[in-house]
């Protein structure tokens, strides 16, 4: 579809423009999002950084919400399939049945199912691929801790001149993670539990790093949901899908002298 500019309504006085103050800018309910794939059972889609998938405990107020959108944009019921952060980009997945979506459900939950993700981290992890198991709770109000496993490869590093502790350089690294489980913000969480925080994260970030990038014109959380694979509902057929990172991704990636893979690295 073709690119339509964010429209931001003005708001009038009072509380409304207070919370708006407050809030960054979102664009209209009735923007379209980029369609990577679609056919009559399913669909994925590139979800803004910034947009709620659906509404929750944590929307605090918002009133646009991704689920609505592709509604609108589809002209029919959806399913989503799976969920991401408001703060990450990429791949979403949802299905226009019950059948289909009970049977990507079924996908998801066992090995046929892949999602990888680049993710950009302070530091270079060693070894450069490896198995991050660490049990993790459910978020607010859900403490019991489960099995959380991500698997991740380094794919790039870089060192910027940004004096780090007793250094006068910063190291910084390109991650493609591939969860094996879902928990509650399970990448965010496994990349701070080994010391190389996930860039942009407010929540569980380093704020040295996110300001530094901040001041370089780089304002998002690094976590973009790149490629899922998984088989189709109707016929079993593998299908993989990748999702391209958008403006301000790309300019992290020129930053730090990489390029978003297009391909499986």
């Amino acid at each position: 579809p073709p690119h339509v500019p964010s429209v931001m309504p003005r708001a009038r006085g009072g509380r409304h423009a207070r919370i708006a103050a407050r809030s960054p800018p979102r664009p209209h309910v009735t923007l379209a999002l980029d369609v990577l794939f679609a056919d009559e059972r399913l669909a994925v889609v590139n979800k803004p950084a910034g947009l709620m998938v659906h509404d929750s405990a944590l929307a605090r107020g918002e009133t646009d919400f991704a689920a609505d959108r592709l509604r609108e944009q589809f002209g029919k019921p959806v399913f989503l399939v799976h969920r991401l952060d408001r703060a990450t980009s990429g791949c979403l997945l949802l299905a226009f049945d019950r059948d289909s979506a009970s049977a990507l459900g079924k996908s998801l939950m066992s090995q046929a199912f892949r999602k990888d993700y680049l993710a950009v981290c302070r530091g270079w992890p060693e070894p450069e691929a490896g198995v991050i198991d660490h049990p993790l709770d459910g978020g607010p109000g859900k403490p019991q801790k489960k099995p959380a496993i991500t698997h991740y490869r380094r794919l790039a590093t870089a060192e910027l001149d940004i004096p780090s502790a007793q250094h006068p350089t910063s190291r910084y690294a390109l991650l493609c993670c591939s969860p094996q489980t879902g928990r509650f913000r399970q990448i965010r969480r496994h990349l701070k539990h080994l010391h190389h925080h996930l860039i942009g994260d407010s929540s569980h970030g380093d704020g040295r790093h996110n300001t530094a990038f901040r001041m370089r014109g780089v304002h998002r959380m690094l976590l973009h949901a790149w490629q899922l694979s998984f088989p189709h509902p109707d016929d079993g057929r593998e299908l993989t899908v990748t999702a391209p990172g958008d403006r301000e991704w790309e300019a992290a990636m020129a930053l730090l002298g990489w390029r978003t893979p297009v391909a499986s690295p």
